[in-house]
């Protein structure tokens, strides 16, 4: 997986201060992507030095880390949350699928965005969009998109 830029956020994740990983080489291409840039294989290797190099940047401030696609490669998705809830952050994952992987165990994700991007329906912000954030809570998950609903 290759890292094509990085944040930090308080949005995406509700309550979270969160790093933002921008995974590239998205299969997706929904029409009208704010990043059309991710489909192309750019970007540096996501490896463990990158990623603690970046916690160590923002220290403790950093409270969850949500891997912002990785679509073409669920189980490497899988393996870097499973690391990141390690080192006891919380996790997100930001997808364009429809549905979860199953390859992406629900035990390493906190918080997941399923939904491919339909311009006609927007965003999370709008509460016409076929996109959904869910919270896991202990088995389950718990629709919490209209937190963005204003």
């Amino acid at each position: 997986m290759k890292v094509a830029s990085y944040d930090i956020v308080f949005q995406e994740i509700p309550d979270e201060v969160t790093l933002a990983l921008n995974i590239s080489q998205c299969p997706c291409h929904c029409q009208g992507c704010h990043s059309p840039h991710l489909a192309e294989d750019i970007g540096e290797q996501l490896t463990t030095e990158l990623l603690q190099t970046l916690l160590d940047k923002y220290q403790s401030a950093v409270t969850c880390v949500c891997i912002m696609g990785g679509d073409a490669m669920p189980e490497e998705v899988n393996e870097w949350l499973a690391y990141i809830h390690g080192l006891g952050k919380k996790t997100g994952w930001y997808s364009g699928r429809d549905t979860k992987a199953p390859e992406v165990e629900n035990v390493n994700l906190d918080y997941i965005k399923i939904g491919a991007y339909i311009e006609e329906k927007g965003g999370l912000k709008q509460p016409t969009t076929n996109q959904r954030l869910y919270r896991r809570a202990d088995n389950d998950w718990v629709d919490i998109t209209s937190v963005f609903w204003k």
